[in-house]
């Protein structure tokens, strides 16, 4: 019997094969079948967090104040209808519920079927309640969330026992600013109402989500380019104006550059930027002033230090006499400059495209996420083949235990984690 689609085929029995499935592997015995990769390596990152199958990580639930501060600042605010939209008008006749949560993994709007609703209640399910993965085990906002991908976890592939009853499917919200998380929508109900097409379903319904935010995003350019159109008509020499995110509204004086990377902590002042060396930074309604000054720009560093540590904090650090520069990475980039970092010969995009997809074909993606990269590492990285200059020291700092290296990549060249950087 095929469980990989439980919807294909009995949902009682499938579900009764997934519990056996789950109570074989997590007691260490032979499963009748294995569970899908994407919820094996959920229950292994699960048990490594020390979450009892049975009992879970009870967190608190968000005081009732807290969670109105954090749908207040929260960017899916302004989504929020989309999200209604599209997944609130059948929600009542399927029997399923909408879960918005946060970044964090905290529920900060919960809607639908009323009966579903009341029946979540005995659970812990409810506003301002913790379902990261490593609280909660696997689950339809923890698991998205820490995947980066949609994900459907149909009854015993619940981590918990007590979830078991449930069908899920949720998708990961990005920020198309900085590609951040921001959090997750899951649509959940009980077993019965799970469907082949749910996760699809979802999915579609956040990118709906994404694309408006990218038009909130293209809104708020406009904005920023109407207040720096009169200051820049009178700078002589290379200025332009972005804004928190580094993204361009106007400029003169220079190329075009659609982004500028700037530092985590931005402040007015005088700062050291990979694509234009030495500038100055004012504020703008909005934004930033950028004015670049009169002299060459430096390229040069002594030293970067690729920072693999945290599973969900990924960073690269610069340093070298024009100063210092650190910066988060997106688990696609971290991928990237591990694979370069510990290959300092160099990589062809095919060869990238081999590690990352299993696939050499694949290189208009390896070099559409390569040409991003130049954004802070400026003149430091060498193109035919893709390497690290030859002049820079490399460092890359690994977690403690080699699992922790980089988790949640799919990519086979780190599927072993068997590379590591030269000495």
């Amino acid at each position: 019997m095929d469980v990989t689609h439980p919807a294909g085929v009995d949902t009682m029995r499938a579900a009764r094969m997934l519990s056996e499935v789950r109570s074989a592997t997590l007691s260490g015995q032979r499963a009748p079948l294995a569970p899908r990769p994407v919820i094996e390596e959920s229950w292994e990152r699960v048990l490594r967090s020390g979450v009892d199958p049975d009992h879970g990580v009870r967190a608190g639930l968000l005081s009732g104040a807290e969670v109105q501060r954090r749908r207040e600042s929260s960017a899916l605010r302004h989504v929020l209808p989309v999200l209604r939209e599209g997944l609130l008008p059948f929600a009542d006749t399927t029997r399923h519920t909408m879960v918005v949560a946060d970044a964090g993994g905290r529920v900060l709007w919960w809607e639908g079927s009323a009966a579903v609703l009341r029946k979540a209640d005995g659970l812990g399910f409810a506003v301002g309640a913790d379902w990261r993965e490593d609280v909660v085990g696997t689950n339809g906002v923890g698991t998205p969330a820490v995947t980066g991908r949609p994900v459907q976890v149909f009854a015993a592939e619940h981590f918990m026992e007590s979830h078991a009853a449930w069908t899920c499917a949720g998708a990961p919200l990005t920020d198309p600013r900085d590609g951040r998380l921001i959090g997750v929508v899951d649509v959940r109900g009980p077993l019965e109402t799970m469907h082949p097409s749910t996760l699809a379903w979802v999915d579609a319904v956040a990118k709906l989500v994404e694309a408006r935010l990218r038009e909130h995003h293209l809104e708020s350019l406009e904005r920023l380019r109407s207040v720096a159109a009169p200051v820049l008509a009178r700078i002589d020499g290379r200025a332009l104006a972005v804004d928190r995110y580094g993204w361009t509204a106007a400029v003169t004086g220079m190329p075009y550059l659609r982004r500028l990377a700037l530092p985590a902590s931005v402040s007015a002042g005088l700062r050291w930027l990979p694509a234009l060396g030495r500038c100055s930074l004012e504020p703008l309604a909005g934004g930033w002033l950028v004015r670049a000054a009169d002299e060459p720009v430096t390229r040069a560093a002594s030293r970067i230090v690729l920072d693999l540590r945290e599973p969900r904090g990924a960073s690269v650090e610069v340093s070298g006499g024009a100063g210092s520069w650190s910066r988060k990475l997106s688990p696609r980039h971290a991928e990237l400059l591990y694979l370069l970092a510990v290959r300092r010969s160099g990589r062809s995009a095919a060869d990238l495209a081999e590690d990352m997809f299993g696939d050499p074909a694949r290189t208009v993606t390896v070099r559409a996420e390569i040409s991003r990269v130049p954004r802070y590492l400026g003149g430091l990285l060498e193109h035919r083949p893709y390497r690290f200059v030859k002049s820079a020291e490399v460092d890359v700092l690994l977690p403690d235990d080699p699992r922790d290296l980089l988790p949640h990549s799919t990519a086979p060249a780190l599927g072993g984690r068997e590379h590591r950087p030269a000495t």
